[in-house]
């Protein structure tokens, strides 16, 4: 038995008659280095550890947390959240998991590389990328951010209902930011890599991707406004689609805060379309075994086809909803408790390669990135109008670069217009993939 696991089984032993207990316990380490100019601009090297607990007691819940795992920290950590719960308002859905009988998938989410690898050489491969951005091209003006991040976490969760789970995982990744001119214009763009260990990780391949991304926009200009398709990169796409999945749970359901609340078993998008959350897939990098509350995860499909097969909840989201969880509880980390969302969401990648999916488009514009996504979508109503900035698509190929331009539309019509859905499924340094994704019918505001 690992030492979270023995703290978490020990608190969640101590439920007294009547009583749920369930303790999370974390343990993690951090690291976040920024260069500028061949030096350090900042570092940060963290550990941290520490346990939340959760008491149920006639249908009230308490949650208290410690950023310890000393052994007198956890009694008073235990009666504080008991405390608490005599405060809380009864709810007839409040109450922990239980095991339902889902096997887990055996995922091996951990290098031991990662925690071995001295901080100077990561360092080092923040300054190469650097360096390699700024040799890459002389219409480079300034490298904004360039730097190397880097998280090992372990996780328990034990309860006196019999739930007992662990879990760990590594990911480290480089990324820079750079700027590019040529005359009077300065365009932006963006490379990173990521893997679960340094050996995985391609500074080149980051550095590159940046230097292509700004440069070919340089000479953009500011279009004439018109309707046409829009195709979106793999990082917008994977932006979007969350935006999605964030209305797919019970919890937005449940408080109005979905536009597809009443859709189940209905077209909600176009057929070519498929989305799943699949924490199973070892190769997400949000993949885990369990979820936060301890349940082995699931791939859930939550639109098929274009159809809308299914939401996802938490235990307490689950019970209110009349369901069973679908093993997607998240949570930030041991200082809050566990609410439903997705992990390791992606789309389905289709047949078409990029270049085939220009070609199948013919005329329309690449989104190479968006600004006021948050702001900009609503999504109750489903309103989208973001800033947009990429290149005209002409006879089937990338070709005029474009900026200062409005894209606008809904979500429901930006779903039911897919046409196209790439093959090239980009992992992300976050809990989302994306592919190259093709949208007819989008409002292009230029001049």
């Amino acid at each position: 038995m690992s030492e979270l696991l023995e703290i978490a089984t020990r608190v969640a032993g101590w439920a007294r008659e009547g009583e749920q207990v369930e303790a999370y316990v974390a343990r993690g380490r951090d690291t976040d280095i920024d260069v500028f100019g061949g030096e350090v601009e900042s570092l940060s090297s963290a550990e941290s550890a520490g346990i939340g607990i959760r008491v149920v007691t006639g249908s009230r819940q308490g949650f208290a947390y410690a950023g310890s795992l000393d052994p007198e920290m956890l009694g008073e950590t235990l009666a504080e959240a008991r405390d608490n719960a005599g405060f809380a308002t009864a709810e007839e859905w409040v109450g922990l998991a239980e095991p339902d009988g889902v096997e887990p998938a055996e995922l091996d989410l951990w290098r031991d590389e990662l925690a071995s690898y001295p901080t100077s050489e990561k360092v080092a491969r923040a300054i190469e990328l650097e360096a390699a951005v700024r040799a890459a091209d002389p219409r480079i003006r300034a490298v904004q951010s360039a730097g190397w991040g880097d998280s090992a976490v372990e996780t328990a969760v034990a309860t006196s209902t019999g739930v007992v789970a662990v879990g760990r995982r590594t990911v480290c990744s480089v990324s820079t930011f750079v700027a590019a001119g040529d005359g009077d214009q300065t365009q932006t763009g963006y490379g990173w890599s990521v893997g679960r260990s340094p050996s995985e990780v391609d500074v080149e391949r980051a550095g590159a991707d940046a230097v292509e991304r700004a440069t070919r926009l340089l000479g953009a200009i500011k279009p004439p406004s018109r309707h046409l398709t829009v195709v979106l990169e793999p990082l917008v796409t994977a932006s979007l689609l969350a935006l999605v999945a964030s209305t797919l749970d019970g919890e937005a359901v449940q408080k109005g805060r979905s536009m597809f609340a009443d859709r189940l078993g209905q077209p909600v998008a176009s057929g070519v379309l498929t989305l799943v959350d699949d924490p199973t897939d070892p190769d997400a990098f949000g993949a885990a075994t369990y979820d936060a509350e301890g349940l082995a995860t699931r791939r859930n499909v939550l639109i098929g086809d274009g159809v809308l097969r299914r939401f996802v909840y938490d235990t307490y989201s689950a019970r209110r909803a009349g369901t069973t969880s679908t093993g997607s509880a998240v949570r930030a980390g041991y200082k809050s408790g566990p609410r439903p969302g997705t992990r390791a969401l992606s789309p389905v990648p289709g047949p078409l390669s990029r270049e085939e999916l220009y070609a199948a488009v013919g005329d329309g514009l690449l989104v190479q990135s968006v600004s006021g996504l948050h702001s900009g979508v609503n999504p109750v109503s489903g309103d989208f109008s973001v800033g947009a900035e990429g290149l005209l698509i002409e006879g089937g190929a990338p070709a005029q670069p474009v900026r200062e331009v409005n894209i606008a539309s809904t979500l429901q019509r930006m779903l039911l217009g897919v046409v196209q859905v790439g093959s090239d499924l980009e992992r992300l340094p976050a809990m989302s993939a994306g592919v190259t994704l093709a949208i007819e019918d989008v409002s292009m505001s230029g001049r």
